[in-house]
């Protein structure tokens, strides 16, 4: 796939980029099939567009390409991507399952619009058989039953609107099981209509009743109970889950950041899906980069040790184990010094990053805030726009940005293109610079970067209890994605218990005690 950009955000990326992304696609496509052993749990999915890819970056690039700050100079690339039998087989698989879903989420939307023009043209059905069947042997309408055509036209119309509301909404999430008390609703509906098209049937076209305002009457009869159903299906659905009666504790396996959350009576996969909806706006971005520093770290730190005999083989290997054990547990001793000047360091060099970003930026827009006021005396024709004023203030800050954004491991989730976009937007609604720095400063929400840098698309509800039983007390589901997993332990919320104790406000009464000696 041949692709064309207009601006470079990597100074040596045409120089290594065939190189680069065969490598990079063979290290990404050995990493699905690691995870493909717990595709067969029940999977809850939250469908997300594809993000399209700006300035011409397509997935293939790794992480190392990371130099736009160095140079803006405009280049022209030709990527080479490469797939395998086996991506092809996985691509394959994940096509049957998105297909399988798909036909499920269609056939219970089809059963349940089928069932729904079904309920509002019963009542009319009700209403106008009798008049084409034996309309010359019914008996007159009077005023009373002309006025329940109107009570059924407006009670129908009501009845529209609220499953429209209650029904008709799209879905947020792919479920892996059915909404339980959905079904059930549904399945009364079915066997109320049915229940009253037998009645209908039996009692009133074979015996060709001729009472035709007790058949209007019949009519409505059916509309109030579906309106009744209609309140029930509110109260089972929706009102039902508002009052909180569970805290959920959720986990972040890689570096145990959590969150706190109270639901109500819901299944596990309903309270799955809130907490999926949650963790989006909730949790800070998941940086892969961070782990593996902090694993580095630990590992050069508490490497192993060789113990190298120099009396010969006939040696005890007693002595040596023992002599090993004694080294490596000195070296743990003292490795805590290490590790801690390390962090202090990288800490002393972030706030260094920090200030010199600062400086760039403020100096940046103070330099916009005077083209803005020279710009007024200028031609029509020379008025630059936002895009075109971040573009000529971006390489001012770009190096100390990328230097920032180097040491914080946040590089892979800003692109020059996202940088400019933002700072357009900075600029286009008169923002501070500390408002254009907010974004970078400190990782913000999943929801805050592009699609691509999620990490977590697809995720798998792994649940000893069934994911259509309710939740209880002392509960524990994983929701696990690619790469890391989400650890929630249910409690329930205590039941509280309150006592009155009246005081009486006659009772706020004092003296003043003087003693005779008093200090001079």
């Amino acid at each position: 796939m041949d692709t064309e950009s207009t601006y470079s955000e990597y100074s040596h990326y045409s120089g290594h980029s065939k190189r680069s992304q065969r490598q990079g696609s063979r290290d990404r496509h050995k990493s699905p099939r690691s995870k493909d052993g717990s595709r067969s749990e029940k999977s809850v999915t939250i469908q997300a567009p594809p993000a399209e890819p700006l300035l011409g970056n397509d997935s293939s690039r790794t992480e190392e390409d990371d130099n736009w700050g160095e140079t803006t100079t405009a280049i022209t690339g030709t990527s080479e991507r490469s797939i395998s039998q086996e991506d092809i087989a996985r691509i394959g698989k994940d096509l049957e399952d998105t297909v399988g879903v798909d036909c499920r989420r269609y056939l219970v939307f089809t059963v349940a619009a089928v069932l729904g023009l079904l309920v509002f043209l019963t009542p009319i059905a009700f209403i106008l058989l009798p008049q084409i069947l034996w309309r010359n042997e019914l008996q007159a309408c009077g005023t009373a039953c002309e006025g329940l055509f109107i009570s059924v036209a407006f009670k129908l119309l009501i009845l529209l609107i609220g499953t429209w509301a209650l029904f008709f909404r799209l879905p947020r999430a792919d479920l892996p099981r059915l909404f339980v008390f959905r079904i059930l609703v549904l399945v009364l509906i079915f066997l109320l209509v049915f229940s009253y098209w037998l009645f209908y049937g039996v009692r009133i076209l074979d015996s060709k009743d001729l009472d035709y305002q007790g058949i209007v009457q019949f009519a409505v009869s059916l509309v109030d109970s579906l309106l009744f159903v209609h309140y029930l299906a509110i109260v089972v659905l929706e009102l039902r889950q508002l009052q909180p009666m569970f805290t959920v504790k959720v986990v972040r396996s890689t570096d145990g950041e959590s969150r706190y959350y109270s639901l109500g009576h819901i299944s596990i996969q309903r309270a799955a899906v809130v907490i999926l909806e949650n963790y989006y706006r909730d949790f800070t971005v998941y940086n892969p980069a961070l782990i593996t520093a902090s694993k580095a770290r630990a590992t050069k730190h508490m490497a192993g040790l060789k113990v190298y005999n120099v009396d010969g083989p006939d040696n005890n290997a007693a002595g040596q184990s023992r002599a090993l054990i004694a080294a490596a547990a000195h070296r743990r001793d003292s490795g805590h010094n290490e590790l801690y000047y390390e962090e202090a360091d990288h800490e002393r060099r972030v706030r260094k990053r920090q200030a010199r970003l600062v400086v760039a930026v403020e100096e940046a827009f103070t330099h916009i805030k005077r083209l803005q006021a020279e710009e007024q005396q200028k031609a029509p024709g020379e008025v630059m726009d936002p895009r075109e004023a971040a573009q000529a203030i971006f390489p001012s800050m770009a190096r100390a940005l990328q230097k920032y954004l180097r040491t914080t491991r946040q590089q892979p989730y800003h692109t020059m293109e996202s940088i400019l976009q933002h700072l357009a937007f900075c600029i286009t609604n008169n923002m501070t610079p500390k408002a254009f720095l907010e974004r970078y400063l400190s990782p913000g929400p999943t929801l805050q970067y592009n699609r691509d840098h999620w990490l977590s698309k697809h995720w798998t509800l792994v649940s000893e209890e069934a994911v259509t039983k309710g939740l209880r007390d002392g509960v524990v589901f994983v929701l696990k994605c690619l790469d890391f997993g989400l650890v929630v332990n249910v409690k329930k919320i205590p039941f509280i218990k309150l006592s009155e104790e009246f005081v009486d406000p006659k009772s706020h009464k004092f003296a003043l005690r003087l003693q005779s000696e008093t200090s001079v």
